[in-house]
């Protein structure tokens, strides 16, 4: 991938090149989980990243959260309308006084002793095993896991990021034009808080941006 002048040239792995006067980077995050035992192979079905994508499906059943961050324990806070739910701050992600009481106002047990496994069978998990030995019944889990870019063509680029929650995203206007002219991206690399739908009308905006430049520039 490079730029010369005012086109974009993809050079494809069959030797083919691709040019073209706008480019819209759709390419994703990658998510990095814990190193968990069990856990990665429950990814996406009953261990899931946001209740507002999922919370429907994993609803009145025991969940629990495990941290990975500050924004743990802000989540924590809001699964107890789906399910009762237990936080497991994997002995690192303590709450202060004031979240502690909150969270005890939400009814969200606290367990401290870190999460070592988890244990299911075919799709569904069944207990997490904690490192002093207990098992904790949990039906369904949240985890905000850590991003990061899936493709390296925005770094060779040149696009700009800033941090977001679990990691960076590009820095866009409001028809999500990178600080690249030119360039446009959409989907999770833009957005803050990862979601389908905030995906997927990023880039309808992406879409019209380059739209609209490129009839501007036929004046």
């Amino acid at each position: 991938m490079r730029k010369d002048g005012n086109e974009f040239i993809i050079q494809l792995d069959n030797q083919f090149q691709l040019t073209g006067k706008k480019l819209i980077i759709a390419t994703g995050l990658q998510d990095t989980l814990p190193n968990i035992k069990g856990l990665q192979e429950y990814w996406g079905k009953t261990v899931v990243h946001c209740p507002y994508c999922h919370g429907y499906e994993l609803r009145n059943r025991s969940l629990g959260v495990i941290a990975t961050g500050p924004m743990s324990l802000h989540q924590a806070g809001m699964i107890p309308d789906w399910g009762i739910t237990t936080y497991f701050s994997q002995g690192q992600h303590l709450p202060d006084p004031e979240q502690q009481l909150f969270l005890e106002q939400r009814g969200v047990q606290l367990e401290h002793s870190p999460v070592i496994e988890v244990l299911g069978e075919g799709t569904d998990i069944s207990a997490v095993k904690l490192k002093d030995g207990r098992l904790i019944d949990v039906k369904g889990l949240y985890i905000g896991p850590k991003t990061q870019m899936a493709s390296p063509i925005p770094q060779q680029l040149g696009c700009e990021f800033t941090q977001g929650p679990m990691g960076e995203i590009f820095v866009t206007d409001d028809f999500k034009q990178t600080t690249v002219a030119g360039v446009f991206a959409a989907g999770d690399i833009v957005n803050p808080m990862q979601n389908a739908t905030f995906a997927s009308a990023s880039g309808v905006l992406a879409g019209v941006g380059a739209h609209h430049q490129l009839v501007q520039e036929l004046r």
